[in-house]
């Protein structure tokens, strides 16, 4: 009896880690992308996503149980779908355009009795009110009835090694009991625990609650540190204090704001439905947004007023920044704030340079120059800017060498270094 046949739509951050568990779970697996020149370094054995090895990708392959491919017709015959594409925001509103397109490129291939899940973010409804009519249009079939159908927020933490996957619990659902009966026995096979509600709308919810929660209270924790800055109060020793209370207190650090692929855009979401339905503002989220996107601006106009207190105008000095991914220990640049850090310096007139040993070169924005974390380029500097606290970098060096240190993301330790 040949293995069921699972399709996984968007080869990124989210679907080539669940590929890669579906085939190790026993399933052949067709992993779908648009991008050409992804699948191409798939298909030899390269990965671009640090949770997922080289090896792991190989005996992927290996197996004769992965194909990466552009091709909807080799998803033909599937029993599960799963939908992992982008959804990202467009002048404030969400673009389903990716969803759309899986939908319907899935559609014609959709046959009676298999599954298809949607993992990607998106505003309550989406499955229902969206994906749903695409597939049947494109199929003939309907759901409730001849297909199932169900949502499951995706929960990836790139570069965590801590939680993955496979031992994050998975919050399910379906349109029907038929529905969430397959998504479930589905997941089970994945995962170590699933998490079944009652509907599509409550676990597209739930993912935007989980993101909502850290925006907000990161929004909360940066506005703090910029107030205690003017107040002359070290914020990070007092959130350290406040972590000891066993009860009641969640700590939240603060940094040069917030990106990837889930808090810059998921609460937004909820804020456009809720104004489009209910006619509301919601204004905890607005305000958060307000917050966080203003810290970028913050840590330039703080390294030009320390550079100023050094004698040195940031027009024409040459600054050395560490990491441009928006967390450590991954490569992943999407909507990085680090980034729009370095690009407001080079702005400035700076001669901006960065180490980021984990992002590829065409991921690097124009204008700034990658070079190796070393004591000349320290001593080179008019100042290091710690953005990104990447684990391989010598923070000891860097406080003991540099000139002048700001420090967003509290590293970096002597008298020439200014925390955010």
């Amino acid at each position: 009896m040949s293995a069921e046949k699972v399709v996984v739509i968007g080869q990124g951050y989210v679907g080539l880690p669940l590929a890669m568990r579906a085939v190790e779970a026993g399933f052949d697996v067709v992993g779908l992308d648009v991008d050409a020149d992804r699948i191409k370094r798939l298909a030899s054995g390269e990965s671009f996503v640090e949770d997922i090895p080289a090896d792991r990708l190989g005996r992927a392959l290996g197996s004769g149980r992965y194909l990466p491919s552009t091709e909807y017709a080799d998803a033909r015959d599937f029993d599960v779908c799963v939908i992992t594409v982008p959804t990202p925001l467009r002048d404030g509103t969400p673009d389903l355009s990716y969803v759309e397109q899986a939908g319907r490129g899935i559609g014609p291939y959709l046959r009676p009795g298999a599954t298809v899940v949607l993992e990607s973010t998106t505003y309550p409804g989406t499955t229902e009110e969206l994906l749903c009519p695409l597939l049947e249009s494109a199929s003939g079939l309907h759901a409730p009835g001849d297909f199932h159908l169900g949502y499951s927020p995706e929960r990836i933490d790139p570069g965590n090694p801590t939680w993955r996957l496979e031992n994050t619990p998975k919050v399910v659902s379906g349109v029907d009991a038929p529905s969430l009966e397959r998504v479930d026995g589905f997941y089970r096979r994945i995962v170590e625990r699933t998490v079944p509600v009652s509907s599509t709308r409550v676990a597209e919810l739930t993912k935007l609650i989980e993101n909502t929660f850290r925006q907000v209270n990161l929004g909360l924790i940066n506005e703090l540190t910029m107030l205690s800055h003017h107040l002359g109060i070290d914020v990070w020793q007092a959130i350290d204090a406040a972590e000891t209370k066993p009860f009641g207190f969640m700590p939240f650090r603060p940094g040069p704001g917030v990106g990837g692929h889930c808090l810059p855009i998921d609460p937004c979401y909820l804020s456009w439905q809720v104004k489009r339905r209910l006619g509301r503002q919601f204004r905890f989220i607005e305000l958060a947004n307000d917050v966080n996107h203003e810290m970028p601006e913050h840590v330039a106009q703080r390294v030009m007023a320390g550079l100023n207190r050094t004698g040195r105008a940031v027009n024409g000095a040459r600054l050395l920044m560490l990491g441009l991914a928006y967390k450590k220990n991954t490569g992943d640049m999407r909507d990085s704030p680090a980034v729009d850090v370095a690009r407001r310096l080079c702005d400035l007139g700076a001669d901006v340079r960065v180490a980021e040993p984990h992002a590829e070169a065409h991921q690097i924005p124009g204008g700034v120059l990658v070079v190796p974390l070393t004591e000349q380029e320290v001593d080179a500097a008019d100042a290091v800017v710690v953005t990104t606290d990447h684990d391989v970098f010598d923070y000891e060096m860097v406080s003991r060498r540099a000139r002048y240190v700001f420090d967003a993301r509290n590293r970096c330790s002597g008298p020439m270094v200014e925390r955010l």
